[in-house]
């Protein structure tokens, strides 16, 4: 009698051993891809990555406590289960809206930038001085990919090859039109500012529709944001009214699922509206 303590705990012992082992490897498949896809976006905000798979290992022993600790403490597995996720996407999306914002903030000033670099082209400069007059004197973030583009030309790296580099780097439209214009003229020659004020006017004319899209769009933005935030006033203003049917959402599973599941469409819905209404042109 006295041995089936030590068998029990032996087993247990062996069983998450075994478990283990079986998702390290998944595990692992599992941090390279999340350590890929933010390692493009930190380099295309100029973070450095060199620490990044170890914070993101420190991360997922933080999730892991937090949700132990919920668990434990509220005895919910469904809202330590949802914490887990919470917790775990929202530093990919923060990261992701700080690229894409990044990226929006370029695009909108390589427009202006193309017509300043067309008239240093007209103005006798040749390509690699107007470069690096972007580079001095453009707004950032633009101006800090100008000076990485000058840099490296600069210390002996063909300019066809940096502007590639560049091109995979801040996968912009605005920047390939350009780019595809200094190359094409490389090549072929031809009259290179008015190619790419051509380019710079098609870029301004779209950069207005998008901006009267957004124009007409805004209360609808905001009406989705009050629609979002609503099922939680809602929630307390039940409470008042009925607060024991309120409270075994929180201290019941069934409760417990029903108001994750909410919770869940509730974001899926926001979102959903927010890309609706945030067209590509």
């Amino acid at each position: 009698m006295e041995l089936a303590p030590l068998i029990s705990s032996f087993l247990v012992g062996a069983a998450v051993t075994t478990a283990c082992l079986f998702a390290r490897d998944y595990y692992t498949r599992a941090i390279d891809y999340v350590q890929r896809d933010l390692a493009e976006k930190l380099r295309r905000m100029r973070v450095s990555t060199q620490n990044l798979r170890r914070y993101l290992n420190v991360w997922v022993a933080i999730i892991v406590l937090a949700a132990c600790a919920l668990w434990i403490g509220m005895g919910s597995g469904v809202f330590a289960l949802m914490t887990a996720v919470l917790m775990a996407a929202l530093p990919w999306y923060v990261v992701r809206r700080l690229a894409q914002r990044r990226k929006e903030r370029i695009e909108d000033q390589l427009a202006d930038g193309m017509v300043a670099f067309a008239s240093s082209i007209k103005a006798g400069l040749a390509i690699a001085q107007s470069l690096e007059l972007l580079a001095d004197q453009g707004p950032r973030p633009m101006r800090d990919e100008f000076r990485q583009i000058v840099g490296e030309y600069k210390m002996g790296k063909p300019l066809e090859r940096t502007l590639e580099e560049a091109k995979t780097r801040l996968k912009s439209e605005n920047f390939a039109l350009f780019a595809a214009a200094l190359l094409a003229s490389r090549e072929s020659g031809g009259r290179l500012n008015e190619t790419v004020e051509r380019i710079a006017q098609a870029v301004l004319e779209m950069q207005r529709l998008e901006r009267k899209i957004r124009s007409e769009t805004a209360q609808a933005r905001r009406s989705a944001l009050y629609m979002a935030i609503a099922p939680a006033f809602i929630l307390v203003v039940y409470y008042f009214i009925d607060p024991i049917n309120t409270e075994r959402l929180f201290t019941t599973v069934p409760g417990q699922i029903i108001l994750s599941i909410a919770f869940v469409l509730d974001l899926l819905a926001y979102f959903w509206a927010r890309k609706i209404l945030n067209p590509d042109i």
